[in-house]
């Protein structure tokens, strides 16, 4: 039976040390950390993100600034609020919540951010970065992967990684972590042929695909860490990965429950970019 990788657990240490660090900056006269979040329109999975991240901030002592823009908000207007983001002194990280309306360009806006406040690492400038090996953001979800594998001394060096989706959210920077990591990293994604005999070789299987229950315990290697990036619904309503928990559980030696995973590391991975913005933008003040 696999050992739960808690990832509730971790985030609320890592909070702390980002809390006392934030208290420390504070009593030697330095800038605490500022973040703004935009969201546009009314989709409400992202009402649901911005008002955690918001929570999250207040938690640890992050000054927040919310910005609510009607769907009809036109791509110049955003691009004037991220100018006017950009050139604010007490404002160290820009997060523009997607989607976006679809009259507005995604890539036009990420590239518009500041690189130095480009806390989600979507600029291609930190792209880049990540890519050498010489960054200062990751995007958050890989980045909480990998703090969970530190956290329970998993360490990629040397083993055979196995990432199962592309994405420049996830599976992309995740498969450059663990390169950098010394893993040996393959990456899978839909045109994939026998995608089960690769998963299968996985020493550390990391599976971010959006298919419910998607990998079972046939296409896990025996003693395997696997960590389940996915958030999905079952038709009860109910939250799952993409791995069949149930299943993978009694053959894995380390697991992460959906809920209770890698999320909540992905919300506070974002506080922590935040701060290292802001200890980066204080020195240059």
């Amino acid at each position: 039976m696999a050992k739960i990788i808690d990832g509730k657990l971790v985030s609320a240490k890592m909070k702390e040390e980002i809390k006392l660090e934030i208290e420390n900056m504070k009593k030697n006269g330095k800038q605490i950390p500022g973040l703004a979040v935009v969201i546009v329109g009314d989709d409400p999975a992202s009402k649901v993100y911005v008002k955690n991240k918001k929570k999250d901030c207040e938690e640890v002592g992050v000054y927040s600034e919310e910005y609510a823009l009607p769907e009809n908000t036109t791509e110049k207007d955003l691009l004037e609020l991220v100018q006017k983001l950009n050139a604010k002194k007490d404002i160290h990280g820009i997060l523009v919540q997607s989607p976006l309306p679809k009259h507005i360009d995604e890539n036009t806006i990420i590239e518009n951010i500041s690189p130095q406040k480009d806390v989600d690492a979507f600029h291609p400038e930190n792209v880049g970065r990540i890519t050498l090996g010489r960054y200062n953001f990751v995007p958050c979800t890989p980045m909480g992967v990998m703090e969970l594998l530190k956290y329970y001394d998993i360490d990629p060096c040397g083993k055979e990684c196995v990432v199962v989706g592309r994405s420049n959210i996830v599976g992309k920077p995740q498969a450059l972590m663990l390169l950098q990591a010394n893993g040996t990293v393959t990456v899978c994604h839909s045109k994939t042929v026998n995608l089960g005999e690769i998963t299968k070789r996985a020493d550390i299987l990391i599976v971010a695909m959006r298919q419910r229950q998607f990998i079972k315990a046939g296409m896990v290697k025996e003693g395997a860490v696997v960590i389940d990036v996915g958030m999905n619904k079952k038709d009860d309503g109910k939250l799952c990965g993409d791995v069949d928990f149930d299943e993978v559980e009694k053959i894995a030696s380390y697991i992460t429950p959906v809920p209770g995973g890698v999320g909540p590391m992905t919300r506070t991975m974002l506080l922590k970019n935040t701060l290292t913005a802001a200890k980066s933008q204080n020195q240059e003040n």
